[in-house]
């Protein structure tokens, strides 16, 4: 077959854009990034959405429109629990989801909510060039999945009959804690424990199907539930509660990008940490004055009653975790020079 000079150019200028752009991009159109929270804008909303489209808007600049990615808000493409599974099988691209909902399928990951292990953000932004960090990241990696954005959360508890604080108040209560080790922890206090994603707890509370939800700040805020709780336990001062809540990538997707695009997204995606750490503290104190303005009492945790529930903790979900296999054991016991 005779190639005209015109169709020769042609050949190979789609081959550099190919190239440039990878399999993926290429051929899927860019990137589908998907998460289970509110959607809003660049500048408006729940900021772990914002997060995700500030990581398409600059992976779009620095690629020069090369890259592109799409924000699915709210499990709108993929159920909240199937997005895990599906990076590491390279069905789904990215996602920004609590790590520990991949607790049942990779048991390391449930210290990504592991019980008063983390105590404030700045020991959670140590983990990443840490010992804990570099384990973790590694069994991820093992598993297909790539952290772009180390994002840690405070949280609390929302409850509508009666508060809980302390050790003694979970007695009886029917309680969501978000992972098996912190339901591991409020059994121990006498609770009954409710497994659900965090975007179905005001339909639970609602019906009466559960007294009290643990999540983050910004969940208590996207999710509206000071419309139906009557009391917060706020994270603001110091909490029990930090979820590592990553922004992630399929690596079977992430290796076939080229060199260039790599380095673009995880660069992007480490720029965006500290925007998370100032978005998740400023959700901190606005939960809690957004549930007193709404009419709830609003409880902040003293360091007495936090080491009681860690107390709990290391004799029931540290201990349990630990005991799962070696890689386990290496975690917490990495974590813990971190304390």
């Amino acid at each position: 077959m005779n190639l005209s000079r015109r169709q020769i150019i042609h050949a190979a200028g789609s081959a550099a854009l190919a190239g440039w752009l990878g399999p993926v991009a290429a051929q899927a159109g860019g990137l589908k990034i998907s998460h289970q929270f509110p959607g809003g804008t660049l500048a408006e909303g729940d900021f772990r959405d914002r997060l995700c489209r500030r990581f398409a808007a600059e992976v779009d600049k620095r690629t020069n429109g090369a890259l592109r990615c799409a924000v699915y808000p709210g499990s709108s493409l993929m159920k909240t629990n199937a997005q895990f599974s599906s990076m590491r099988k390279g069905a789904l691209d990215m996602s920004l989801v609590p790590l520990s909902y991949a607790g049942g399928e990779v048991a390391e990951t449930n210290i990504g909510l592991m019980p008063a292990l983390v105590p404030s953000y700045e020991v959670g932004a140590a983990w990443k060039g840490a010992e804990v960090g570099k384990q973790l990241a590694k069994v991820l990696d093992d598993k297909g999945v790539i952290i772009v954005s180390w994002v840690w959360q405070a949280g609390g508890v929302a409850s509508r009959g009666k508060p809980l604080v302390t050790p003694d108040d979970a007695k009886g209560l029917k309680v969501r804690g978000g992972s098996r080790e912190m339901d591991m922890m409020l059994k121990a206090a006498g609770a009954s424990v409710i497994t659900l994603p965090s975007n179905e707890i005001y339909a639970a509370m609602q019906t009466g199907a559960m007294d009290a939800a643990m999540t983050s700040s910004t969940s208590f805020i996207s999710f509206k539930l000071e419309e139906i709780a009557k009391h917060l336990t706020s994270g603001r001062e110091r909490t029990y509660w930090f979820m590592l809540e990553p922004l992630m990538i399929s690596k079977e997707v992430f290796t076939k990008l080229p060199k260039a695009q790599q380095d673009v997204v995880m660069a992007v995606g480490a720029e965006l940490e500290a925007f998370a750490r100032d978005a998740a503290k400023a959700d901190d104190k606005a939960a809690a004055e957004i549930y007193a303005k709404a009419g709830a009492k609003v409880y902040d945790m003293d360091d007495p009653t936090l080491r009681k529930w860690q107390t709990i903790a290391r004799e029931t979900a540290w201990k349990d975790f630990g005991e799962k296999n070696e890689s386990c054991a290496g975690l917490l016991k990495a974590a813990q020079k971190l304390l």
